[in-house]
């Protein structure tokens, strides 16, 4: 482990099309790292010193700083691309403002009813809970356009319904898969030449002026892990975006 690493990670994927992944994590002392930019919403539990918080986060369109305790614990429902809350819109939490939700240790409040926090290998089964009293939805819409199909809808309309789904455009999303992506490669030991090609920028200094600004780091300071980085998890290189 890096001597800048001090949030240790574990993720999943998942088999609900209203979820990206699902993820823990926990703290082995205080610090200071870098929240990258991220496309997607998030509800996230965080248990510390006896106390639970529960929070609703949007995606972030650039890179920040944030401070985390020793000795915290977290649980992330990443959501998929297109699934949103209506009584939260993407574009409202977005860049880092996020919600927090009145909590205790065994339920937290959420839309007039309280609700039992989920843990890592249930959290399929509240998401269904979500969807079925509708307070998670779906554009299909967003699934399409990540596929490439254009054909059921005009481009304006489909462009429409992305930012509306998505908080942000589909260039956006894009830009920040692909430095995400770019980051990916770098850590699993990657060139720099290299990883510009696979992740598909013009050339070395496209990929430095991404990351600076969506990542936090240059190329070579991603290689060498000088700072903890929020989240990030290996990605389909073949998926089209």
């Amino acid at each position: 482990m890096s001597s800048s690493t001090f949030l240790v990670f574990e993720d999943r994927p998942s088999d609900s099309p209203y979820v990206e992944r699902v993820w823990r994590s926990r703290s082995t002392r205080a610090g200071r790292f870098l929240s990258v930019a991220a496309s997607h919403c998030e509800l996230v539990i965080t248990s510390h010193r006896g106390e639970t918080r529960v929070t609703l986060r949007g995606p972030e369109t650039k890179v920040s700083f944030a401070e985390c305790p020793a000795d915290a614990e977290w649980l992330g429902i990443r959501f998929a691309l297109g699934s949103f809350l209506p009584s939260h819109p993407a574009r409202t939490l977005l860049d880092r403002n996020d919600v927090e939700l009145p909590a205790t240790s065994r339920s937290f409040w959420f839309q007039g009813s309280a609700w039992e926090p989920p843990d890592f290998e249930n959290a399929e089964s509240f998401v269904a809970q979500l969807v079925g009293a509708g307070l998670l939805v779906r554009d299909t819409a967003v699934s399409a356009a990540l596929r490439g199909d254009r054909a059921a809808l005009s481009r304006r309309t489909a462009q429409r319904r992305f930012l509306q789904a998505t908080g942000m455009t589909h260039r956006a999303h894009r830009r920040i898969e692909r430095a995400r992506r770019a980051t990916d490669l770098l850590r699993r030991g990657v060139s720099i030449q290299d990883a510009v090609h696979q992740a598909g920028y013009f050339d070395q200094a496209h990929l430095t002026r991404s990351l600076r600004s969506l990542i936090g780091e240059t190329p070579g300071q991603v290689v060498r892990h000088e700072q903890q980085l929020s989240f990030l998890y290996k990605t389909d290189l073949d998926r089209r975006i």
